[in-house]
């Protein structure tokens, strides 16, 4: 089946969006919130449940009133708002916090 441009691009840009530069609100949620702001992201705890179910690792991304998600891959790097902490994805999806941020970022 092929899809109008206006789609491919569309969505092309929703995940440059969610990818580049990657901030997440939290990680260690593993069912949605209830109300999340768009453009808001998190990484998926397991066991997941919910719209998350299965999604555990990934990175949930609710943009346009609907859940996207990013299948996350070893190497991504994604700073968590909770926990003020980088966090990189390993071999399987395991993530892992990798360094505090400095004193002068944290503020």
């Amino acid at each position: 089946m092929d899809c109008p441009k206006h789609v491919t691009v569309n969505e092309a840009l929703r995940l440059l969006d969610a990818a580049v530069q990657l901030t997440v609100q939290d990680t260690a949620l593993g069912t949605p919130p209830g109300s999340p702001a768009d453009g808001h992201a998190w990484i998926v705890a397991g066991p997941a449940s919910g719209a998350w179910a299965g999604w555990d690792g990934d990175v949930a991304y609710w943009v346009d009133g609907a859940w996207l998600r990013l299948d996350a891959r070893p190497g991504w790097r994604a700073y968590s708002l909770a926990d003020d902490h980088l966090h990189v994805c390993g071999a399987g999806g395991t993530w892992a916090a990798v360094a505090l941020l400095p004193p002068a970022l944290a503020a």
